[in-house]
């Protein structure tokens, strides 16, 4: 590389850390705190977060619980549903009986990861209901 070419990037890379640091030397009074009254670390009223999401959350809120209840239902399921607990235990024994232990190991963890997502779903289900609670209280969205 020519020296030139050398000599402009180290230029280059010098102002941008002497630009860095002196970004960094002008931002730190602002984050010291105390200078408006209120405790280092205290949220001040420009740092309350303005919005939330809650009024979208409250209008998704019916689809939202739709979806998690078809979901349930689906993974509640009989073995005859496809996409249940109970159908993948089945398949998961079939290829147990007809020796297939590598196809059996690979249902096995499909079926562990299933379980623990009926779970995940009830929990997220209840606390929809809170939220619907919530929503229901504040006046927020009720739509579809």
């Amino acid at each position: 590389m020519p020296a030139n070419r050398v000599s402009i990037s180290r230029r280059a890379a010098a102002l941008g850390a002497l630009a860095l640091a002196g970004s960094l030397l002008t931002a730190a009074p602002a984050h010291a705190g105390g200078g408006n009254g209120t405790p280092s670390g205290a949220p001040t009223a420009a740092a309350t977060p303005k919005n939330d999401g809650a009024k979208g959350i409250c209008k998704r809120l019916p689809k939202t619980e739709e979806r998690i209840t078809k979901a349930l239902e689906r993974l509640n399921g009989d073995a005859t549903v496809v996409g249940s607990v109970a159908r993948l235990q089945q398949r998961a024994g079939e290829a147990k009986a007809a020796g297939h232990s590598e196809i059996e190991t690979y249902l096995n963890n499909r079926l562990t990861a299933r379980k623990a997502l009926v779970t995940n779903l009830q929990a997220r289900q209840a606390d929809l209901k809170a939220v619907g609670t919530w929503c229901a209280a504040h006046g927020e969205g009720t739509g579809k």
